[in-house]
């Protein structure tokens, strides 16, 4: 109950930023942004647990697919553990980040669904983890506030080689 009441507190506070977010604008990049959560760890290249309001979150990053690097009963695939670095990397242990959600709240495995900004210098890191070779766009409607940022995204690292695209000759098969 406690953990739904705190969840329910941080959505709503997402909710009142949601239109900066669905613009694709939550500031000029470089701009520090005010931190509503704070890392715990990562879980994996798209996973990330969080502290929020005194409750710790599973927070699935929007809009992205990395390699599996954790799945239980499954291979660790090409470039997840890779991704998985990355992200820690981008926003790792102690990081104050800011969690803004689109359309659901929580997908079947009760994560929380958020895309994330690095609070210090307003860096979107699902888009950067997409720019950066690590992770494709994923498109799960109804969340689809960047669907457009993370497929011109994906398709220039593509497109360039970069990251996975170079690394692996099929990224996301066992």
């Amino acid at each position: 109950m406690l953990r739904r009441l705190a969840t329910a507190v941080l959505v709503a506070g997402a909710t009142l930023t949601i239109v900066a977010c669905a613009s694709g604008s939550l500031g000029t990049p470089g701009d520090v942004v005010e931190a509503n959560a704070e890392v715990v760890r990562v879980v994996d290249g798209d996973t990330l647990v969080v502290q929020a309001d005194g409750v710790e979150e599973r927070v699935r990053l929007i809009g992205i697919n990395t390699p599996e690097s954790v799945k239980p009963g499954t291979p660790v695939m090409c470039f997840g553990k890779e991704a998985s670095k990355h992200l820690g990397e981008l926003v790792g242990e102690g990081s104050a980040i800011r969690l803004l959600r689109d359309v659901e709240v929580r997908d079947r495995y009760d994560r929380l669904l958020a895309y994330v900004y690095r609070a210090s210098d307003g860096l979107f890191v699902n888009l950067a983890m997409v720019t950066d070779g690590y992770a494709d766009q994923y498109t799960f409607p109804p969340n689809v506030a960047h669907v457009d940022e993370f497929r011109q995204a994906a398709a220039a690292a593509r497109d360039n080689g970069v990251g996975l695209w170079s690394a692996c000759e099929r990224p996301f098969e066992e």
